[in-house]
Formats: structure tokens, C-alpha cells, sequence
């Protein structure tokens, strides 16, 4: 009998015997002012410590690391063809033998020291520290009464969720909790399957012995593959569990992975931001005299009372303030008049021996650009399966504690100014939309009682910076500017204002390597539009000229990414998205033009303009995104000096697949 007749058979069977459970689900909410519903929940407000606190760090971290191979290892290892199954095979036998419930025993967390890594966080600058508490691999990470699968009585037989929540109150960081089981019931249907072919084919992997459904789930009806599952017996264990957990832990923060469970109109997961809510008015009312009476206000119709909730609910989905947003790896484009946050690691989610991990560069950038935009940063922290840190991320933490020394002040308790800065990236935002490449003609702005920041995302090599928002127009009485300085920097600075911008010039020595943070004080403040001025590319000493995705003017998605040590135009998927430049040509000449490309596709057509020549090139498949192969567009004849428009755009916008497009090269000839 195959694994697929079993898992049909097994499932028609436990559905029969489940339905008189399914009539009605057992939603227990605390008594309180929030309801499950939209309406109610519109009562929300943010609390002032989450809009204060701007950083947290993330640990992302269970017996998925063991492997050291990636993120949704428990999943793929079940998977024929994914690069985890081949791991799982080569190193630990076949899933029908030897499957994840034989992962957990390995992870042992033996060098985990949690009150050590909490004082490195704290020093770093975080404000709020989250724990996983249970991933789509359903193995618990708390001291739970409902679930044997659980790191108390498996695995490292420690309460990784309470040591977490000790150290952290130790520190004085807030607390929050990760859980990712909503997805799980889904996501992890693999491991009831078997090989289509090979030696094994036909075998059931260990997910199809009802043994360890505890831990894998019964099988899901056929037609049950969505991220969150239909079927109300698993979204009452959702519910059981999470409940579990909030009402064990009292997190300030609860985190879902995905929108909210079960979809925005379902009663489940508006319930569980309701109970959430409610439990911790209850809480609060109950230890404080002041509290007790803000609640009493609250239940009486004013829900923005002190009494109101001071937790967080955040997940992947608009809220309208209802919560707080999460945008996993991803930014807004603009200012967000609701607090947000932003997820992402420094690496792969889980430990993975391949990655290597962000720069501080790229966290500090991160971080400023989503605090000018009303947004938080949320930081995985890579842990190795032991619980330790690698020296390379220690030594990220310490250069983040030593920018934070500096810069704090425009950060932590700043908000969003007028706009959140001057740039010369038009990026649409969203999810999965993260590897910028930023310079210093990125400005940012953040406010904090009455001083502006005005922080450069890199330190200019020619030491001035142009703040263009901040110009003086002729006959206007705004932008009356009395005092500039340089956090880090004692000295005076020498500025000028004019009907062009405010004008700085920086110190020789350099501050810091990744920004340049200005404090401007003065009054009547306001942002003066302007439009970007392009950058003018000019050959170097031997005549070359380099357009490079660092100086490019970017429409849409694409965006500079590092790719085998150099820079390229990445996830550049949409035919619209266009990248450009303007080159100073001095003197009539010709130029050969070449480039490199990568695409998995292969045979793309792209077309550079220049003015109103056009060069043409195509990218051939070259298997990886990683292996660039070059490409030459041939001659191209410059009649007369003069300023000239490159743009880079498909050649047929109908054909346009995904493309990776390295620096532009003109050698003289």
C-alpha cells in the first residue's frame, strides 16, 4: 500500500471521527474592553515603549540548526530534490529511517548561555529581545502541559523561553514571542510522504506513522494546502497553544507568522489579538492602583485611556493600526503613519554553513531607514546549534554597540520628521525587498524634541553634504536654521544655506565609516520641495568609464546586490523596472561597452541607451546567480562632448525574465 492510500485512508477516518468536535470551536478570551473584531480592535494604539524602542534582536533558533544547512530543513529533508533532503540522505540516512524526530535528540544547546548574549544585545543597542517559541516544525520551546515534543523534556531539557524572558527582564529589555505554528499544519504534510522513485520509492517516510502525528500532524485533507489550514481541529490547537503561551509567559510582544491566523475575517485570530490585548489590561489593572482606574476608563468607551494595552501584536498583514505590521526582509517605501517593523537576519534564518553573514554597514542602514519611516527593526541574531555565537557576529554586535555609543541619540525615542529623507532610489517596498546598496546622497531624517536628524548613509568622500530639503528660497521666512553639528564630533562645523540646500561640510577624520548623523536645530522647519539632481559620471584617469548600480538612478524593484565580491543590479524580474545614469563625456571618442550578466533563464535581451543610440546585448543562462558571464554590446561612437542619459531597459518588455546585470564598462578605443 503506498504512503498517498495511507495518508487518504487515515484522513478520511480521523475526519468522521472529528466532526461532532468541529461544530463550534472554544475560544476563551479575558474579559476586557477588545472584542474579536475589526471594529473593536481599531481601539488599538500602539504603546510609547515599542515607538521608543526601534531595535530588537531575534533568536531564531531550534533544532532546525543542527544540520547547519538552512531554513525549513524539518520540511525539506522530506522533499526529493531539495538541497536538504540531499543533506538529510548523505549525512543521516533516509527520512523512512531516520527523520526529524531523530534531529531533536541532537540539539543539546550545550555552550548556550543566555544571560552572556543578553548583555552583548543590550550593549548593541537593542531595546525588546524575541525567542522562538515554536516554528512551523511544531516542537515546543517552553514548559508546555499539552504538547511532548518540547524543549523541557527533549532536546537541551531546558525552558529556552523562560531563560530568555529571565535574562531579559534582567537587562531591562522587553520581551516578546515568535510562533510560527499556524503554517505548520500545512507545512510539514511532506513528511508523510515517500520517494516517487529510486531504491526507497513507495517506503513511507516516519511522518506516516501515526505514532508521531503528535509531532507531524495527521494527514491534511486533500485539498487543505494553504498556508493556513481549513480544518477548525488544528486551528483549536492553534488557539490551545498560543493561549498556553501567552497566558504562561505574559510576552510584551507576540509575533505570527503570516497574517493574522487563519485570515484577517476568522474569528480565531482576531480572538487571539483580543485575549492578548485584554489579558494584559487585566494584568496591569491588577498590580496598579493607576492602572486600575485607566482600565476602568478603557471599559468605560475611552480605549486610547492610559489604561489601554501595553503589548504588541504584530504580524504580516495592513492593520490599519489595529497591530503592528510586520514586512518580513523588506521596507516601506515612504513614512507608515502606524508603527511597523521590519524581520529579517544577518544571515540565513537558521544556521547555515554556507551563508556569510550582513556587515554591520547593512544593519546600521536597515535601521536608519526604518526609523525615519515610523518603522522597528526586528534582527535574527544567527546561533550556531550549540547556542553560540560565531566570532565574526560577536564582533558585528561590538562595532553596532560602538555606532550605537554615538548615534543613539537620533535613533532610540526619535520620530519620523515631515518626510523620511532624500534619495535617489525609487523603490516600491514590500517583503523580500532588502539588499540596497546605499550611499552617502541617502539622507534620512528622524526628530526627537524639537532637533532634526539629518543622517547620510555613508560619509562623502568630497566631506559635504547637501541637504536639499532644508533650503532657504528667497523672500521665505522658513528653514531658519541656528546651530549644526556632528554626533561624535566636538568641533565646530562650517554650513551654508542657500536657495539650493543647507550645505555641511564634515570633518577630515571620519566619524564613523557608515553614516554621517547631523544635529540641526532652528526654527520654523519644513521641507522645501526639490528634485534629486542625477549623479554626473565622469571617466577616470585612463578614460574609462564606469556605470555602476552604486551611482544608478533605480525605478521599481531592482536593486544593488553583492554577488561573488562585486556589485550587480539584482531582482531585476519586472519589465518596467529600469535603471539609469548621466555620463560627462569631455571629448568626441569611441568606446567599446561590455558588462556581465547571470540569469537561471537565459537568452534575455536588454537594450542600453545612450541618448538616442542604443546598444543591444543578451544574457545568456548561465545556471547560478552567481556566475556572471560577460557580455559585449559593441561600439559606441560619442560625436561631441557633453552631458549624456544612459538608461538600461528590456528588449522586449513581453519576453523580460529575471536578470542579474553587472557594472557597465566604456573602454576608449
Amino acid at each position: 500500500m503506498t504512503a498517498i492510500r495511507i495518508q487518504l485512508m487515515a484522513w478520511v477516518c480521523l475526519s468522521a471521527m472529528a466532526m461532532a468536535q468541529t461544530d463550534s470551536l472554544r475560544l476563551p478570551i479575558a474579559e476586557g474592553p477588545f472584542q474579536p473584531t475589526l471594529e473593536s480592535l481599531a481601539n488599538y494604539e500602539c504603546p510609547e515603549w515599542f515607538r521608543d524602542a526601534k531595535f530588537g534582536i531575534w533568536s531564531h533558533w531550534g533544532p532546525q540548526a543542527v544540520p547547519m544547512n538552512g531554513d525549513w530543513y524539518a520540511r525539506g529533508m522530506y522533499e526529493p530534490g531539495n538541497r536538504h533532503y540531499a543533506y538529510h540522505t548523505n549525512h543521516y540516512g533516509h527520512p523512512s529511517e531516520f527523520g526529524y524526530k531523530d534531529i531533536i535528540p541532537l540539539w543539546q544547546a550545550e555552550k548556550w548561555d543566555p544571560d552572556r548574549l543578553m548583555q552583548l544585545y543590550k550593549r548593541a543597542g537593542a531595546k525588546y529581545f524575541v525567542s522562538m517559541a515554536v516554528h512551523h516544525d511544531n516542537f515546543f520551546l517552553w514548559n508546555t502541559k499539552l504538547h511532548r515534543w518540547n524543549s523541557v523534556d527533549m532536546g537541551p531539557k531546558r525552558d529556552v523561553v523562560g531563560e530568555w524572558q529571565k535574562a531579559a527582564r534582567k537587562y531591562g529589555l522587553k520581551f516578546g514571542v515568535s510562533e510560527h505554528l499556524g503554517a505548520s499544519f500545512t507545512w510539514f504534510q511532506s513528511s508523510h510522504g515517500a520517494d516517487r522513485t529510486g531504491p526507497k520509492a513507495g517506503v513511507p517516510y516516519d511522518g506516516a506513522n501515526s505514532n508521531y502525528w503528535d509531532l507531524y500532524h495527521y494527514p491534511a485533507a486533500p485539498d487543505d494546502r494553504g498556508w493556513y489550514s481549513k480544518d477548525p481541529r488544528w486551528q483549536q490547537r492553534w488557539y490551545d497553544v498560543i493561549s498556553e503561551l501567552v497566558n504562561t509567559y505574559h510576552p510584551d510582544l507576540l509575533y505570527t507568522d503570516g497574517g493574522v491566523a487563519f485570515g484577517q475575517a476568522h474569528v480565531v485570530g482576531l480572538s487571539m489579538i483580543a485575549h492578548f490585548y485584554n489579558q494584559d489590561i487585566a494584568r496591569r489593572a491588577a498590580r496598579s492602583p493607576l492602572d486600575s482606574k485607566g482600565a476602568e476608563l478603557l471599559l468605560n468607551g475611552l480605549p486610547r485611556s492610559p489604561g489601554g494595552p501595553q503589548v504588541v501584536y504584530t504580524c504580516k498583514q495592513q492593520s490599519g493600526g489595529r497591530w503592528v505590521q510586520d514586512i518580513e526582509r523588506g521596507i516601506q517605501p515612504v513614512i507608515d503613519p502606524h508603527p511597523w517593523q521590519t524581520d529579517t537576519s544577518i544571515g540565513d534564518w537558521y544556521y547555515n554553513r554556507n551563508w556569510q553573514f550582513r556587515p554591520v554597514s547593512w544593519v546600521i542602514h536597515m535601521l536608519v531607514d526604518n526609523v525615519s519611516k515610523n518603522g522597528n527593526l526586528l534582527l535574527n541574531v544567527v546561533q550556531r546549534p550549540d547556542g553560540s555565537l560565531d566570532p565574526e557576529v560577536e564582533q558585528m554586535l561590538e562595532q553596532l554597540a560602538e555606532w550605537n555609543a554615538i548615534h543613539e541619540e537620533a535613533i532610540f525615542g526619535s520620530r519620523p520628521w515631515l518626510v523620511y529623507g532624500e534619495s535617489a532610489m525609487k523603490v516600491q517596498g514590500g517583503a523580500f525587498k532588502e539588499d540596497f546598496q546605499y550611499s552617502a546622497r541617502e539622507i534620512r531624517f528622524t526628530t526627537k524634541g524639537g532637533i532634526l536628524y539629518a543622517i547620510a548613509l555613508g560619509w562623502p568622500e568630497d566631506r559635504k553634504i547637501t541637504i536639499r530639503s532644508l533650503a532657504k528660497p528667497s523672500g521665505s521666512d522658513v528653514n531658519r536654521i541656528e546651530r549644526v553639528s556632528l554626533l561624535g564630533y566636538d568641533g565646530r562645523l562650517d554650513w551654508e544655506q542657500t536657495a539650493e540646500g543647507l550645505t555641511v561640510t564634515l570633518p577630515e577624520k571620519k566619524v564613523s565609516e557608515f553614516t554621517a548623523a547631523l544635529k540641526i536645530t532652528g526654527s520654523a522647519l519644513t521641507n522645501v520641495p526639490f528634485t534629486m539632481p542625477p549623479v554626473i559620471v565622469t571617466p577616470d584617469a585612463r578614460g574609462r568609464i564606469q556605470l555602476s548600480p552604486d551611482a544608478a538612478e533605480l525605478a521599481g524593484n531592482v536593486r544593488p546586490e553583492r554577488r561573488g565580491g562585486q556589485l550587480s543590479f539584482g531582482f531585476w524580474d519586472n519589465p518596467q523596472d529600469s535603471v539609469s545614469w548621466t555620463v560627462r563625456f569631455p571629448a568626441a571618442g569611441r568606446f567599446r561597452v561590455r558588462t556581465a550578466c547571470a540569469s537561471v533563464h537565459g537568452d534575455i535581451g536588454f537594450v542600453v541607451e545612450f541618448g538616442r543610440q542604443t546598444l543591444s546585448g543578451v544574457a545568456r543562462r548561465t545556471q547560478s546567480w552567481d556566475n556572471f558571464a560577460e557580455v559585449d554590446l559593441g561600439v559606441l561612437v560619442v560625436r561631441e562632448p557633453g552631458d549624456v542619459p544612459v538608461r538600461v531597459r528590456p528588449k522586449d518588455a513581453g519576453l523580460w525574465q529575471a536578470v542579474n546585470l553587472r557594472t557597465i564598462t566604456l573602454i576608449p578605443e
